[in-house]
Formats: structure tokens, C-alpha cells, sequence
């Protein structure tokens, strides 16, 4: 944090009238039981107006807001014995994050305490919750309707919210995101001033106000829109998608192709796909005097699955991003977290994302499928392409869609042909019809004369339990999903 932000910050709390809920401002009183109920009070304040931190300042005349400079040293003052700052930390619930600096504003020496607004729930000291009203902290149960409008405005942590980049000069912002592309994905005319683009990139959150005239650039505005992912964090560089094809089926095979991406996701994503497409297998057609290359996967499929890992990713796991691999048989792709949702019912259930706002103007710049739609149309390519089933991987820390190459039915292991039929049902359930060995022998590439191939796949499938009788009393009807 840098001491010239804090001089603007100071300068900015004291241009306000009078104190806020979530300000305060102190001469040189340090009592440490005091400092305490303010961080409950003023944590719990700042998330009732709307404010991500509360602020108590030291060095600032509570009347004037003048400043008068302070002798508060925070780093060497006790509390009980032990130093303040372990002292709070151990003595407020949930954990808060709380920051003590020192400013050398020009007028005196001042003390800023950021005190992060309460998420999840209540901030207690010594399990006691409290409130600012006016300038008292009562207990927060003494006064229900806070009590309730508190519960009603906490939110779970959203990482899209967080701050890439702070305290950024508006060259900065232009320097640091493609704002061109917002406007072009949006569908927005590019603003012909300066202050247009802010106003249009603080419309969706991808930047918020600072102090001083300056700006905060947001976790989400970085990661769709960043000019070069490394110009910020490595945390978040980290979330750059990475490419590696191989040639051959396996991970010992030679990589003849590697690339880190460096874009933000919806600035990059156009490019990335195009680049992967030039790398897809393709199969050769003779027609017409014509050779025409048919790619071997549905482009469309790759599409959604990449858009799918982009927005399903788990942001809070540090050092990982998504992957994609590129096999002669298959492609992976990979992205960090665990599902939402179970493997088997990924293709009818609506997807639940941790990642709202990225997957909200994801879906607005027409990048992916609107929301419940995506999965099934890379499960209804599959069956057009006549390829194996995909396959849906999850263990505590990834997911992974697993798309293969043409094989024919009699390639395919017994567990791809279970799987495929069970794909195949759940399909013609959300088509609002069942699934007959008549249009199994289709999606499968089987012989009419050889129907009982497909018969003896139902019956594997019933006997797994992923299959049932649409209606008992008329067999032939067809079957559905185990869950339908």
C-alpha cells in the first residue's frame, strides 16, 4: 500500500461532513477494549452501507477533521500482555484482516486502521457483536432492525469483487485492460472521451472508484480484460490458460506445441480458440474434385468446454489455471475446483457457478451458451459427430471433460458404450422424448440388421442402474434417465 494512497484516503474520510458509520476518527486514545468494540462496530457498519472497509484514524481532530498528528505507535503498543495487533486479531470473530500503517501526511503523523466490512457473518469482539450508532457502539442485538439488515447484506467472499490492482492513474486503466474489446463484446460504441470508458468499465464492475481520482481495477475486470495477464499478481497471472499438444496419445509423447496465455479471458478468447482449432486433427474428404478437411472434433463443443473451465474455476486455488491438452486421440481440459454439481446429471441440471459475474457477462458477450444450455449441446455434437461419449472427471482439487476422437461402436470400451447410452437417453428426456433401440442404432453408427448390439447395450445400461423402463406396463415405450 503505498503511503501517497493513504495521504489521499486520509484527506478524502476528512472532506466528510461529519463522522460515517464506518469512520472514526481519534486524537490519541488507544485503549485497547475501545479499539476492539469499534472494529465490530464499524466492520459490522461498513457492510450495512454498502462499504467494503471501515476506517479509525489517529492524528485527526474528531470536530475539525483537522489534522493534529498522533503519538500512536501501533506495531510497539501492548494489550493485556501481549502485542495489540495479535491481541485484536485473537479477540475478533470471524478473522478479520485488519491493517494498521502509518501516514506522513503533510499537516502531522496519522494512523489509519482498514477494517474490512463483515462477510458471512457478524464481527464480534470477545464474542460480543456490535454496531455505531452515531458515535456509540451499543451492542448489535440491542437494536434488531441493524441486526437484520446486517444478516440481509452478507454475502459470501466472491472473488470476481477483489482488487487486482489499486490506487491505478486512469493511464493506468488504459494502459492495463483491453477496453476496446469490452466495448466490441458488449456491443457498446467506443466512447469517444476518456470519462466514457471509465463510466462504461465501472457499469459492470471491471473497474471501481479509489481516492484521489483514482481507480481500482477488479479481479474481474483483469481477468477477462487484461492487456498481458503478468502486469498483475501472480496469483492471477497464474490464471492465464495454458496449452500443450502432444504427439502422440500420452504425456510422454514429444509437446509440439505450447502456449501460456497472456489475455485476459474475453480479450484472448477469440484467438485462443482459433489458434486451438488450427492445431485440431483433421480428417480428409475427396468430393467433387474438392479435398475438403473435416475436423475431427466439433468446434463448437471445444468452444463451450473451454468457455465452461474459464467460468467453473475454482479462483481461490492459488497457482493453477485451466489447461488444455491436445492429444492425437482426445483433448482434456482441465480447470481448478471441484463440481458443483454430480458427474452424471452435468448435462440437465443448470450449472452452479462460484464465479456469478464472470459467467453473467460471459454469457452477455455471447462467449457461452446461455446458462443450462451449454453442456448438451456439446453432448448433442458428440452424438451428430458419431464420437465415444465425453467424459466428466472431478477429485477434490479439478474438473476435467475428456472429448475423443471417432472410434467406431466396436471400438469403444463397454464403459464408453454405457456411457454413451446413457447420454443418449438423457438427451431424448430433455427433448421431451425416450430412447428406443431404433435411434440408439443411430447414434451409435449400428447396423439396422445388427439392432441387437444396441439391445444388449440397454439391457448392460438397465443393469447399471443409469437406465429405466419409460413405463412398465408398456416396455416398448423406451427408456429414460434412472432419475427421471
Amino acid at each position: 500500500m503505498s503511503e501517497s494512497r493513504d495521504i489521499d484516503l486520509i484527506d478524502e474520510l476528512r472532506a466528510f461532513p461529519a463522522e460515517t458509520p464506518w469512520v472514526e476518527f481519534k486524537a490519541n486514545n488507544t485503549e485497547p477494549e475501545v479499539i476492539g468494540k469499534r472494529c465490530s462496530a464499524l466492520s459490522n457498519a461498513a457492510r450495512i452501507e454498502g462499504r467494503d472497509c471501515a476506517y479509525m484514524l489517529w492524528g485527526i481532530e474528531d470536530a475539525s477533521h483537522a489534522v493534529i498528528g498522533t503519538r500512536f505507535n501501533p506495531d510497539v503498543e501492548k494489550a493485556h500482555g501481549q502485542p495489540l495487533q495479535l491481541w485484536l486479531a485473537n479477540s475478533l470473530r470471524p478473522s478479520l484482516a485488519f491493517s494498521f500503517r502509518v501516514a506522513n501526511h503533510p499537516q502531522g503523523r496519522v494512523v489509519v486502521l482498514e477494517i474490512p466490512a463483515a462477510t458471512g457473518a457478524p464481527v464480534a469482539f470477545r464474542n460480543i457483536a456490535y454496531i455505531r450508532i452515531g458515535s456509540a457502539t451499543p451492542k448489535l442485538t440491542d437494536y434488531p432492525d441493524r441486526y437484520q439488515q446486517l444478516i440481509e447484506r452478507l454475502l459470501p467472499y466472491r472473488w470476481e469483487q477483489g482488487i487486482a490492482r489499486q490506487y491505478a492513474t486512469g493511464d493506468d486503466v488504459l494502459n492495463l485492460l483491453d477496453y476496446s474489446q469490452y466495448f466490441r463484446l458488449t456491443k457498446q460504441p467506443l466512447p469517444d472521451n476518456r470519462a466514457g470508458i471509465f463510466d462504461g468499465l465501472a457499469a459492470d464492475r471491471l473497474i471501481v472508484r479509489d481516492v484521489g481520482d483514482r481507480w481500482n481495477i477488479t479481479n474481474l475486470g483483469a481477468i477477462l480484460f487484461a492487456t498481458r495477464l503478468g502486469d498483475f499478481e501472480a496469483s492471477l497471472a497464474r490464471k492465464g490458460v495454458r496449452f500443450v499438444a502432444y504427439g502422440g496419445n500420452n504425456r510422454t509423447a514429444p509437446v509440439t506445441h505450447r502456449h501460456d496465455g497472456q489475455k485476459g479471458y474475453a480479450a484472448g478468447f477469440e484467438g485462443m480458440v482459433s489458434y486451438l482449432n488450427d492445431l485440431l486433427p483433421k480428417n480428409e474428404h475427396i468430393g467433387l474434385a474438392l479435398r475438403v478437411a473435416h475436423p475431427l472434433f466439433p468446434e463448437l463443443a471445444i468452444r463451450e468446454l473451454v468457455a465452461n473451465a474459464l467460468i467453473h474455476q475454482d479462483m481461490t486455488v492459488t497457482g493453477a489455471g485451466p489447461q488444455i491438452e491436445l492429444f492425437n486421440d482426445r483433448i482434456e481440459i482441465t480447470n481448478p475446483g471441484c463440481s458443483l454439481v454430480k458427474l452424471e446429471r452435468m448435462i440437465d441440471l443448470p450449472p452452479r457457478s462460484r464465479n456469478e459475474a464472470l459467467a453473467s457477462l460471459m454469457r452477455r458477450m455471447g462467449i457461452c451458451e446461455e446458462q443450462g444450455s451449454g453442456l448438451d449441446k456439446v453432448v448433442h455434437l458428440v452424438e451428430v459427430f458419431q464420437l465415444p461419449p465425453p467424459l466428466f472427471k472431478a477429485d477434490a482439487n479439478s474438473m476435467q471433460v475428456v472429448l475423443y476422437g471417432p472410434r467406431t461402436f466396436a471400438e469403444m470400451t463397454p464403459d464408453e458404450r454405457v456411457r454413451a447410452c446413457y447420454f443418449h437417453a438423457v438427451l431424448k428426456f430433455l427433448g421431451g422424448d425416450k430412447m428406443k433401440n431404433a435411434t440408439l442404432c443411430v447414434r451409435l453408427g449400428i447396423d439396422p440388421k445388427n439392432a441387437s448390439q444396441a439391445s444388449g447395450l440397454i439391457n448392460k445400461t438397465l443393469n447399471a442402474g443409469r437406465i429405466r423402463v419409460a413405463d412398465p406396463d408398456h416396455p416398448r415405450a423406451g427408456y429414460v434417465p434412472h432419475w427421471a
